[in-house]
């Protein structure tokens, strides 16, 4: 792939929250908090006060006009009876170590290394990671890039989940993926590629 193309990013991380039984007792293994985020809907509001009632939530400061919250959870076996979680409420690890910290952002750029981290403790947990480059031979980058889906595939723009399976995606930009120059470059590379996608 290096010789393919001219990188002009380093790649930013997307774990998908934890949506799966399976994934939660992954995650009770391996991480000691994570984070939630929700609508105060009322499927939420019970589960939200047995959170608070067995003292494993820490909110933000509260919005008492706000319908959003946010809250940072200790994880424990003795949550597992409150799984699945309210349709509303989603958990996610992106600000627990190694996936980022507490100030993290959903599409901050990290090292190889740091990527090498989160994969050796992903487990069942869904992972994409982005790179934006210019392939060479082909006139135009502008949507331009590569994509690395774990436990996941990539389908109608958006990760799909697929436990055990990996892939990766090329884009080649919308104008260039339709245009002469495209079907050139996809021909000239000699990448095993799968069927073409609607970006």
């Amino acid at each position: 792939m290096r010789d393919l193309a001219d990188w002009n990013s380093i790649p930013w991380p997307q774990l998908e929250p934890v949506s799966t039984a399976e994934q939660y007792a992954h995650a009770l293994r391996s991480f000691g908090t994570a984070r939630i985020v929700g609508d105060r809907e009322p499927g939420a509001v019970p589960f939200l006060a047995e959170l608070r009632r067995r003292g494993v939530v820490t909110f933000d400061a509260e919005q008492p006009y706000s319908r959003m919250f946010m809250a940072d959870l200790r994880l424990g076996p003795d949550l597992a009876d409150l799984w699945p979680l309210p349709e509303s409420v989603t958990l996610s690890l992106t600000r627990t170590p190694p996936f980022g910290g507490p100030d993290s952002e959903p599409e901050d750029n990290c090292t190889e290394q740091e990527l090498d981290r989160m994969v050796a403790v992903l487990g069942p947990l869904m992972l994409t990671a982005s790179w934006h480059c210019g392939w060479r031979g082909v006139p135009e980058f502008k949507g331009s890039g590569v994509k690395l889906c774990l436990n996941s595939v990539w389908l109608d723009q958006a990760a799909e989940p697929s436990p055990g399976q990996f892939g990766v995606w090329i884009a080649l930009g919308s104008r260039v993926a339709r245009s002469p120059e495209g079907e050139v470059w996809r021909r000239d590379s000699g990448l095993l590629l799968g069927e073409a996608q609607q970006e």
